[in-house]
């Protein structure tokens, strides 16, 4: 799907089917529906999921939260767990 597909398809009642839900969450942004955008976006446990999610926090004024969701992708350590000898567990 290009840009100008997806852009076109805003036209429209529904997202084009079989849509990467990052791109479903931008579609229902791109339509006003910014809490349906939000409950796709949260539920992305992969880096465009975190930046789609982080944007959408920037675009409501909660910088705090975008920036979490940007430094999750920056720093993925977050989420390895490590022994107490610093070794991966």
């Amino acid at each position: 799907m290009t840009l100008d597909d997806f852009t076109a398809s805003l036209s429209g009642d529904t997202p084009p089917p079989a849509l990467p839900a990052s791109l479903a969450a931008m579609w229902n942004d791109g339509k006003g529906d910014w809490k349906q955008a939000h409950n796709i976006a949260q539920d992305i446990p992969t880096r465009e999921g975190s930046w789609v999610h982080a944007y959408l926090h920037r675009k409501e004024g909660d910088s705090g939260n975008a920036n979490y969701w940007y430094n999750a992708q920056v720093n993925p350590c977050r989420t390895i767990r490590w022994n107490r000898n610093g070794k991966r567990w």
